[in-house]
C-alpha cells in the first residue's frame, strides 16, 4: 500500500476487518510507523500498551457472554463489540512493539507477558455477575474510552496532522483513535439503551441494574487517574463522562452509586501492573494455547 499519510492508510475505503480475516500478519502493514520527531517512543509504546491491554482484556470478558445473553440478537451484538475491541487491541499492541523499537508483535505482547506486565485498568478484567453487571461495565468503559479517543482524534486534528517537534501527537495512534471512535460510539449507544431499558423497566430489572452500577463504581475513579506517560490526561475527560452518565441515569431512573473507591496496593493499580485476582485466571485461559504450543501457527 502507498499513501501520503497514516490517516489515508486507515480509512473506510481501505478498511479490512481488524480482528479476523485481515489477510496479513501485521495489522499496521503499509502504514509508516516511524515515531515522529518530538514524540518519546518509550512513552508512546507504554501508552499504546495501556489502551491495547484495556481492549484486549475487556474483549475477552465480553466473549464470555456468547450463549449467555438474554436474546440471540444481543449475543451477536456483544460478540461484535468484543471483536471491535480485539481489533483495536491488535493495532495498539502492534503500535507499541514498533514505537519502543523492540519489534515485539501483537501475539508476543498478548500471550507471552506475565500478569504484572499488563497495564489495563482493573474495570476491564471484572467478570461474572448478571446481565445488569455486564451492561454497567460496558456503559462505563465505552463512555470513558470514547471520550479518550475523541480527545486523541481532536488533538491530531488541531495539530493539522503535524509531526513537528512541537506536536506530541503520534499520527498512527491518532488514526487508530479516529477509527475507534465510530465503534465506541455504537458501544456506548448499545449499553445506554439497555441501561435505560433495565433501569426504567420492572422493579426487578431496576434493582439488577442498580446492583450492576454499584458493583462497577469502586473502579470508576481509577479510570481518571493521571499517569505520566499518557498522551491524553484521563482526568480531563471526567466532566464529559459525568455529563453523559448523569443524562443516562436520569433517563433510567437510577441513582449515582454512593460507594467508595477500590484501593490499590500502596497507591498502585492496573496501570502499574497491580490487578484483581481475576486477571490471573483470565490470562491462564487466554494464553493457554500459545504457552502450551510455543511458536505454533494456525
Amino acid at each position: 500500500m502507498s499513501f501520503d499519510n497514516v490517516y489515508e492508510a486507515i480509512t473506510e475505503e481501505n478498511d479490512a476487518r481488524w480482528a479476523f480475516g485481515t489477510g496479513f500478519e501485521d495489522p499496521l502493514s503499509g502504514v509508516d510507523t516511524t515515531v515522529p520527531s518530538g514524540v518519546d517512543g518509550a512513552a508512546l509504546a507504554a501508552y499504546c500498551l495501556m489502551l491495547g491491554d484495556d481492549a484486549l482484556i475487556f474483549s475477552h470478558r465480553l466473549q464470555e457472554w456468547c450463549t449467555n445473553a438474554p436474546e440471540l440478537e444481543d449475543e451477536v451484538a456483544i460478540a461484535n463489540i468484543a471483536l471491535d475491541l480485539l481489533g483495536q487491541a491488535r493495532l495498539l499492541l502492534a503500535r507499541a512493539g514498533k514505537a519502543d523499537g523492540s519489534g515485539r508483535g501483537e501475539d508476543t505482547l498478548a500471550f507471552l507477558r506475565a500478569e504484572n506486565e499488563f497495564r489495563n485498568v482493573r474495570l476491564a478484567e471484572l467478570g461474572g455477575g448478571h446481565f445488569g453487571h455486564l451492561i454497567a461495565r460496558l456503559f462505563v468503559f465505552a463512555t470513558w474510552r470514547l471520550a479518550l479517543f475523541q480527545r486523541l482524534e481532536s488533538d491530531a486534528a488541531s495539530a493539522g496532522g503535524s509531526t513537528s517537534a512541537e506536536s506530541s501527537v503520534d499520527p498512527v495512534l491518532a488514526a487508530i483513535a479516529a477509527k475507534g471512535v465510530k465503534e465506541l460510539a455504537y458501544h456506548r449507544e448499545y449499553a445506554a439503551g439497555w441501561l435505560v431499558r433495565l433501569g426504567d423497566g420492572t422493579e426487578l430489572s431496576h434493582e439488577r441494574m442498580q446492583e450492576g452500577l454499584d458493583e462497577v463504581w469502586p473502579y470508576v475513579g481509577e479510570l481518571f487517574e493521571t499517569h505520566p506517560v499518557e498522551l491524553v490526561d484521563a482526568a480531563t475527560v471526567r466532566p464529559e463522562f459525568d455529563a453523559v452518565l448523569d443524562q443516562a441515569l436520569t433517563a433510567a431512573t437510577l441513582s449515582r452509586p454512593e460507594v467508595g473507591p477500590r484501593a490499590g496496593v500502596s497507591g498502585r493499580m492496573g496501570r502499574d501492573g497491580v490487578h484483581t485476582e481475576q486477571l490471573g485466571f483470565l490470562l491462564a485461559e487466554l494464553q493457554s494455547v500459545a504457552r502450551a504450543m510455543p511458536g505454533a501457527t494456525w
